[in-house]
């Protein structure tokens, strides 16, 4: 499984965000994105996911699995995302928003799976509670199995990690790093945090001009 970008510009208004450029993010690769605020790090992640169009707002080949996404709608892409909030449905229960994830099919084999990711998850028994009383890293957990049993083929990490506490933030990263290349998912993560770009893995940055350079 792989995740091209191909020769991907991005304009918002007449405002040119991001010259040319194409990256390959192979299967389990992580590869991270940083820049200035303003640069179009999370327009850019929006633009792969389907929810800015082209030509209005970017050119250039989007392709998954050997598939060119850019102009299927959204819920085709089989792409998932994890963002700065962790966005639980505050009046489902956990169980309720895992189940969310999952797609049709018999109700009991879905909320088996849904068993199967409390247990990943370690929060076997948290079926029926409010996502309200959950910590943050267990909320940043849920999350994350959330968007995994919509079993997605590739992931977009948008500042996931951004709202937690140092010591959190480092165990919760590293949670997320260790699904995410087990699945074998390419994954695109932007971040401020250098700390947050796995050890060894390739590094860009989009520079005041619209650059993207390997950093």
């Amino acid at each position: 499984m792989t995740l091209l970008l191909e020769n991907i510009s991005l304009t918002i208004g007449d405002v040119l965000l991001v010259k040319s450029f194409t990256i390959s993010i192979e299967a389990g690769e992580i590869v991270t994105l940083m820049g200035p605020s303003g640069c179009g790090k999370s327009s850019l992640l929006a633009y792969i996911a389907g929810d800015l169009s082209p030509p209005m707002y970017g050119n250039g080949h989007v392709t998954l699995d050997g598939v060119d996404l850019v102009y299927l709608p959204a819920e085709q892409r089989h792409v998932g995302r994890l963002f700065q909030d962790d966005l639980l449905f505050p009046h489902l229960t956990v169980g309720e928003n895992l189940l969310f994830g999952v797609p049709r099919g018999s109700l009991s084999k879905r909320q088996h799976l849904v068993s199967e990711a409390l247990a990943s998850a370690q929060l076997e028994g948290f079926e029926d509670r409010d996502p309200g009383t959950l910590s943050s890293g267990q909320r940043a957990r849920v999350a994350l199995f959330r968007a995994l049993m919509a079993k997605p083929k590739a992931m977009l990490l948008d500042e996931p990690f951004s709202k937690l506490d140092a010591e959190l933030r480092h165990s919760v990263r590293n949670y997320v790093f260790a699904h995410l290349r087990e699945r074998q998912i390419p994954t695109l993560l932007v971040t401020h945090d250098r700390e947050d770009a796995p050890a060894g893995g390739r590094v860009f940055r989009i520079s005041n001009k619209g650059d993207m350079i390997l950093a």
